[in-house]
């Protein structure tokens, strides 16, 4: 499994010129940061994108995701169960198939090339997720906790904002941390609703270097280590909030 990222940073540090030696050489015998100097001048910007879109997501996934799990665990809505089955069909649709719909409303929208677009795009995919895990978490909380929120005057968004959510942070870390991820990694929205945008993401910023003849895949995988640390940062340091937060749910008392 660990295979493909040592090689992707082999390659990162491999010369042009020893692109194609055959057999590849294992270890990088001429290293070079040739790949690491084009991403300091030519994708720093695609990254600062990257991060608006993740953190845009993350924000618009939690805003939608943390009160509708509410409902959905602790204030029993009417159709709630149908309203379950179809956050989980909509897991299940291809994103290929989401992006041929979103760009059809986007274009009569005026929402094309636009990263506030793939915010909107890319939170489709969080939210049915987020719900799932905030609903799961939400409902292993006392009833008893919310029952004296109620008897002290604390009306339903009091009751959440001020005692469900505080004590749903493991939960808002997972579905934080898998929104983020799903922006910062997302290339079929990107590529289909953002291909001429001012702003694009990194994972369009590193086709800069593929070309009909020529390929730079020293910077291409460059690119691809620098776009892999902010991901493995947080999920080292995410680690055990997130399964806190997935296998929250799972066991009843």
């Amino acid at each position: 499994m660990l295979f493909p990222v040592y090689w992707m940073l082999n390659v990162s540090l491999t010369p042009q010129r020893d692109m194609r030696k055959d057999p590849p050489a294992l270890v990088p015998l001429h290293p070079t940061f040739e790949g690491y100097r084009a991403v300091l001048d030519d994708q720093v910007p695609y990254l600062g994108t990257s991060l608006l879109i993740g953190l845009g997501t993350v924000a618009v996934t939690l805003v939608v995701a943390a009160p509708a799990g509410y409902a959905l665990a602790k204030l029993r809505p009417r159709g709630g169960g149908v309203l379950s089955l179809a956050l989980l069909i909509a897991q299940m649709i291809p994103g290929i198939v989401m992006a041929m719909g979103f760009y059809g409303i986007f274009l009569d929208a005026g929402l094309l090339n636009s990263w506030w677009g793939l915010v909107v795009a890319d939170s489709t995919i969080a939210v049915p997720f987020g719900v799932m895990i905030f609903a799961a978490f939400m409902s292993g909380i006392p009833g008893e906790l919310i029952s004296a929120a109620r008897v002290d005057g604390a009306g339903a968004w009091r009751t959440f904002r001020s005692v469900v959510l505080p004590l749903s942070r493991n939960a808002v870390v997972t579905v934080s941390l898998f929104a983020f991820l799903w922006a910062w990694s997302d290339f079929v929205f990107a590529n289909t609703l953002d291909s001429g945008g001012d702003l694009k993401p990194i994972t369009l910023g590193i086709y800069r270097y593929i070309g009909n003849n020529n390929q730079e895949w020293n910077a291409i995988m460059a690119t691809a280590v620098v776009a892999s640390v902010p991901a493995a940062v947080l999920l080292v340091l995410a680690q055990r909030y997130v399964a806190a937060g997935i296998t929250a749910g799972a066991v009843k008392d």
